[in-house]
């Protein structure tokens, strides 16, 4: 379980398999960036990147299914990676503290 969790430099395990739960084909479109700055001008890039995003929230938009699956695709790790690793080996000292002393209870 401890696995899932410890956090790696793309993501956990337990990130990773999520994402690719949600789009195992990679089949959803990517996320629009923004328009860059300076390319207002040029109506053939903004028609470009508005027909970009008419399409990406069109498939989002289209079930609840389909949110979840965006969501879930770009999802990230709650916590920093060092914090995270932290925790675990502070809830793994713990647990192991208590296993052992309900072993020494068990034993008398």
């Amino acid at each position: 379980m401890w696995i899932l969790a410890w956090p790696a430099q793309n993501g956990s395990l337990g990130v990773k398999i999520l994402k690719w739960t949600a789009d195992p084909f990679q089949s959803l479109p990517a996320t629009p960036s923004p328009l860059a700055f300076g390319r207002g001008d040029d109506m053939e890039a903004v028609q470009a990147h508005d027909a970009e995003e008419a399409a990406y929230y069109k498939l989002y938009d289209s079930s609840r299914l389909s949110r979840l699956r965006f969501e879930l695709r770009d999802l990230q790790d709650p916590f920093d990676p060092s914090t995270e690793r932290q925790v675990l080996a502070g809830i793994g000292i713990v647990l192991a503290l208590l296993v052992w002393r309900q072993e020494t209870k068990a034993g008398r």
